[in-house]
């Protein structure tokens, strides 16, 4: 009997190789056809969640990216306001060690409006002139006339021509300094 030849047995080999693949490669496309199963099902929707829920957190972490630099933003323009309102303090001519008596009276006048009238005004009519006119004008119109309506008709009385001398004094400063500003105009 005559022996098979070596190239004989790799051609048959190949073929047999080749047969194997197509059936491999055509059960694979079956398969894909195939009606899924329930752990493919529960695969495929846990996947889907997942997908879902990383979006979730990746728009979360972009709101507050863009939160955090808006905070940022917001920050350093008071900080460079901060800056020029020191410059300006620190400018010569520059009204320096009034300007924190100035916050103290709207300190008190934000104090005043936040009491009860009745209250506010038995405290109010123990200070000092000076600072009651301070403090009267930096709160609000309604604030004020309830406190003063709240005061005695003594108290309400100084009060009111206090105010009523210091705006008079006002009026009669602007009128020669608009006089004077036109005629650098012309």
């Amino acid at each position: 009997m005559a022996r098979p030849s070596l190239l004989l047995m790799t051609a048959a080999a190949s073929a047999l190789a080749v047969v194997a693949n197509a059936s491999t490669i055509a059960s694979t496309a079956t398969q894909s056809n195939a009606p899924k199963t329930r752990l493919g099902s529960s695969i495929e929707q846990d996947m889907t969640q997942r997908d879902a829920e990383a979006a979730r957190r990746k728009r979360g972490l972009d709101l507050r990216e863009q939160a955090t630099k808006a905070a940022q933003a917001r920050l350093q323009a008071d900080l460079e306001a901060r800056q020029k309102e020191t410059e300006v303090a620190a400018a010569p001519g520059a009204p320096g060690p009034a300007e924190p008596a100035e916050a103290q009276f709207d300190e008190l006048a934000r104090i005043y409006q936040a009491m009860k009238p009745k209250a506010a005004a038995v405290v109010f009519e123990q200070l000092d002139m000076e600072v009651q006119m301070k403090v009267a004008q930096r709160m609000r119109e309604r604030s004020t006339a309830l406190v003063m309506a709240a005061m005695t008709p003594k108290g309400a009385a100084a009060l009111s021509m206090a105010l009523a001398r210091k705006s008079a004094r006002l009026a009669a400063a602007a009128p020669p300094q608009q006089m004077a500003a036109k005629r650098q105009g012309k």
